[in-house]
């Protein structure tokens, strides 16, 4: 379990699981999301709860993993821009980490 800053006075934060980022991962989520400029801000949030929304719509299949990062992070209240950011972030660090595991093991 990681905990991000939710906000810049970080008296907010968030729990996330290693499953949340499995599925961001999955569904390459982060994939195509920030424009050129680089800057995540609340059009880049709503951007990403948009794509989650038309995933789910268009699965035949159980979306409980989609279902869960809504609840558990992007949907939750204290998800703004800046907690965005903070879990592109966390997800890099993540990702860098599982290849790094998987090198290792190879």
């Amino acid at each position: 379990m990681y905990t991000i800053q939710a906000n810049p006075s970080g008296s907010r934060k968030l729990d996330i699981s290693e499953e949340n980022l499995a599925t961001i991962e999955k569904y390459r989520l982060f994939g195509h999301l920030i424009d050129s400029n680089g800057i995540v801000d609340e059009a880049v949030l709503e951007k990403l709860r948009l794509n989650i929304r038309s995933l789910i719509a268009s699965q035949e299949e159980d979306s409980k993993d989609l279902l869960d990062l809504c609840i558990d992070v992007i949907y939750h209240n204290n998800m703004k821009a800046f907690g965005l950011q903070q879990l592109i972030r966390l997800y890099i660090e993540w990702l860098s980490n599982q290849e790094t595991t998987d090198d290792e093991e190879e």
